[in-house]
């Protein structure tokens, strides 16, 4: 797929500009990253970053947490003694989740015979996917209109009061329950994790998830909105069976460890208890204008404040200017298919041919002013204008090749 790109300039100007942004980036190669190399900051506030710091603050170590959660879903045997469980789910089953009173005599008296209400999601484990959460489940939801990516088994649960399941939320879910009374509340997770790998040429590993489950008490206005306990943990989720047929595998390669390798490694536990971690911040959207399809109300999709997430990313590399005879070779005498290219990130939020001529300008050091048009080399080797219609139909993450011409 190829961009070309009209510019009344000389190509030594653009090439100089790529040079300085290759330079600059060849400089950091070696060195440890500083906290603001990407400018990352408000980001990393995010709760799963907090708990990769420390599951617990240092002096709450040993407290008994008010409330525990418990998936019933068994833990991988082959996760190292100081890692984090990992747990394997079937796509579609249902599986139960034990809503577990731990509070001593007289502690929290504020909830006795009231209910409280907990909300539980499916998010991403990884930072690049959590930083592109929003983009990420909206392209899910295109790709499986209809489809949830969390449902409750509403049948097969116990204790559950008014459970909802929002239709623009599709990885949350929420209900209220007696602490004091057996709750168990059973859940269906419909995504699988190679779902969101970059390259879908099959055998790749899948990405993790993380179930979070926030709870809260009323406030004096009869609003759930006071935190109590948060928990989360990691898991991966896979077609119908597949989970199963992973834990036999991960059990029999342990078999075959020395007893030596054997100690490095935690057991493998009937049920997965959730950990505790930092409450799922409330959405914030700039200007309060949501992306179609997601509203605006707490609990949606979380970000930051005064962050906004880019709904559509592209990466963009110059088409090499180098001779095809002093390329690479292989033995077959063939040019060499991994030949070494530089790409860029591009993040579009408005999603127009505007915006993208301004980003690839800024790109190149130039002026928007000196870009006339931006065409896409069809299958045919035609060239077609890009327009905003275009651009919106992109799926993310899509890589580009970048050709440029001189105007008349």
């Amino acid at each position: 797929m190829a961009w070309a790109l009209k510019l009344p300039l000389t190509d030594e100007v653009i090439e100089s500009g790529l040079v300085q942004d290759f330079d600059a980036s060849l400089s950091g190669i070696g060195q440890e990253l500083g906290a603001g190399a990407y400018s990352m900051s408000d980001v990393l506030a995010l709760p799963i970053f907090k708990q990769e710091e420390s599951n617990l603050p240092p002096d709450n170590e040993n407290k008994i947490l008010p409330f525990q959660y418990v998936l019933c879903a068994a833990t991988s045997p082959a996760v190292k003694l100081h890692d984090e469980t990992l747990t394997y789910l079937n796509q579609g089953q249902s599986y139960e989740i034990r809503m577990l009173d731990n509070r001593k005599i007289g502690e929290l008296p504020e909830i006795n015979d009231k209910m409280a209400k907990s909300i539980i999601r499916v998010v991403f484990h990884d930072r690049r996917l959590q930083y592109t959460e929003h983009q990420q489940l909206e392209g899910w939801r295109w790709n499986r209109p209809g489809d949830r990516i969390l449902d409750l088994d509403i049948p097969m649960s116990v204790g559950i009061i008014d459970p909802r399941a929002n239709p623009t939320q599709l990885n949350t879910v929420e209900f209220l329950w007696d602490p004091s009374k057996r709750t168990s509340v059973f859940i269906q997770v419909h995504c699988i994790s190679t779902e969101f790998t970059m390259r879908k040429h099959g055998g790749e590993k899948g990405v993790p998830f993380r179930i979070q489950i926030d709870t809260f008490k009323e406030n004096e206005n009869e609003e759930y909105t006071e935190h109590l306990h948060s928990a989360s943990c990691q898991f991966k989720v896979f077609k119908p069976k597949g989970a199963d047929r992973k834990q036999k595998t991960d059990r029999e390669k342990m078999e075959k460890r020395t007893p030596q390798e054997k100690e490095k490694y935690q057991p493998s536990y009937e049920t997965t208890i959730l950990t505790e971690c930092c409450p799922w911040p409330e959405v914030t959207y700039v200007g309060n204008s949501p992306s179609p399809g997601f509203n605006s109300t707490p609990n949606s999709f979380p970000v930051p404040e005064g962050v906004v997430r880019p709904r559509l990313t592209i990466y963009v590399c110059q088409e090499s200017q180098q001779p095809r005879e002093q390329q690479p070779k292989h033995e077959n005498g063939d040019a060499a298919a991994n030949t070494f290219f530089v790409y860029h990130a591009i993040y579009l939020e408005e999603l127009t041919a505007a915006e993208l001529t301004e980003k690839l300008a800024q790109l190149f050091n130039i002026s928007p002013r000196q870009i006339n048009q931006i065409f896409k080399q069809g299958p045919t080797g035609i060239h077609v204008l890009v327009s905003d219609e275009m651009i919106q139909n992109y799926q993310d993450e899509v890589c580009f090749v970048l050709d440029t011409m001189k105007g008349s």
